[in-house]
């Protein structure tokens, strides 16, 4: 019971990486708020795992704000934040992805960072404790191609996990990143352009593990992370990858 008597916001945790964070935190003792613009899936979760439910844009400084709100009130304090949401354009030359599309995989992979810090960092810094956990990407470290601007967007929540870590550190708040190789959850068909048997066998073969990342796996080390047997680490960006970066 790792984070037993700890209070939880995971985002994008309806479904994929976010779902097996959230389930690892409740198992681990934590009350968690699953939050999701999939409000009905954000909900079947947290009946799943008894925690709380709330619908939220993570590109809409007013819908964080009222996460933030509600999550304040139906905890009292906040212990964990994890910036899970996270969207793609699909594989295509870098000149071809749409200014819609670039704004879009911008406005929810890091200006959602920029504002949960914004509505959530004042709380921590006010207790002068808590951990916030980024989901980067093996593809901030080690971009595929034809899909560039989903690559900057990790690299940019990395270099971003490194700079709070450096300002928050005085104030007993530590941020830390994990960057998941592609798993099974929704986004993988995005980044493959089709399923099929061959683009996955294209994309295992660049994993020494042979496999892609599970949903239990993010769960695992994002617990770690954010419990207090990670109390000397902060600006970590951990790879959990099956060695793809190596």
């Amino acid at each position: 019971m790792q984070l037993e008597g700890k209070t939880a916001i995971v985002t994008g945790g309806a479904s994929g990486f976010g779902e097996g964070i959230a389930r690892a935190f409740a198992s681990a003792g934590a009350q968690v708020m699953v939050a999701d613009i999939d409000g009905d899936g954000a909900k079947t979760i947290a009946r799943d795992i008894g925690g709380t439910a709330f619908e939220v844009d993570v590109s809409n400084g007013a819908s964080v704000q009222a996460l933030a709100d509600q999550a304040l009130k139906t905890f009292d304090q906040l212990d964990i934040l994890v910036n899970n949401a996270g969207i793609t354009h699909l594989p295509q030359a870098l000149e071809d992805v749409t200014e819609e599309d670039f704004d879009r995989v911008l406005a929810v992979n890091a200006k959602s960072v920029y504002l949960t810090a914004r509505s959530l960092v004042p709380h921590f810094k006010e207790r002068q404790t808590g951990a916030i956990l980024n989901v980067a990407s093996t593809a901030g470290v080690s971009p595929r191609p034809r899909l560039n601007w989903y690559n900057a967007s990790k690299g940019w929540m990395i270099t971003a996990t490194k700079a709070m870590a450096v300002e928050l550190a005085p104030h007993g708040v530590r941020v830390n990143a994990i960057n998941p190789v592609a798993g099974e959850t929704p986004l993988l068909k995005s980044f493959m352009g089709v399923d099929t048997p061959e683009t996955r066998a294209k994309f295992l073969s660049t994993i020494p593990l042979g496999r892609f990342s599970t949903p239990q796996d993010m769960g695992a080390a994002a617990t770690f992370l954010c419990s207090d047997a990670a109390a000397m680490i902060t600006g970590v960006a951990m790879e959990v990858d099956g060695g793809r970066c190596i």
